[in-house]
């Protein structure tokens, strides 16, 4: 069984000064910290969704990916800069430290945050909303464990982020 490890991120922001949207993950997930990428888990299905979303081949190195989502003004990162967790459980999380999104919100014009799944959303509420003001939209979890939603059923709530990457 896996023990709790208290972990700093280890995976850095993607952005640029054109990014439009900031999606938030709660913290990377074992796979990904090995990976070295965000989502790195084979099963987890927000490659694919976004690759779907954005009508592109859904990327494959960290390259590709990093690519995919400053082409289309996607800012990626996650609400915990450091927390205790069991393994890839983030009902397990305890001991948070917020990452501190202002670096973000000063160099992109950002239109609108998204957060992915309920611990995302929770964290983002507790730490970073009295501090942006900004009100997140809340999107179903692409991770695996959430096998409840479909993937045509998470497309279809996830294409809510499409209108604030128009210009």
């Amino acid at each position: 069984m896996a023990s709790i490890l208290h972990l700093e991120q280890p995976l850095a922001p993607v952005y640029d000064a054109e990014s439009r949207i900031l999606i938030l993950g709660s913290f990377p997930s074992v796979k990904s910290r090995q990976s070295g990428f965000y989502y790195g888990h084979p099963q987890n299905r927000f490659w694919p969704l976004l690759a779907r979303l954005l009508q592109t081949a859904a990327p494959t190195t960290i390259a590709e990916k990093q690519a995919l989502l400053l082409r289309h003004r996607i800012a990626l990162w996650d609400t915990l800069a450091s927390c205790s967790i069991m393994g890839s459980c983030d009902s397990s999380i305890q001991d948070t430290v917020p990452s501190n999104l202002q670096p973000i919100l000063r160099q992109a014009a950002i239109r609108q945050i998204f957060v992915n799944g309920q611990a995302a959303a929770r964290f983002y509420r507790r730490y970073q909303q009295p501090l942006t003001g900004l009100t997140a939209i809340r999107l179903p979890s692409t991770s695996p464990a959430n096998a409840a939603w479909t993937f045509d059923r998470l497309c279809e709530a996830w294409s809510v982020l499409l209108p604030y990457l128009k210009d």
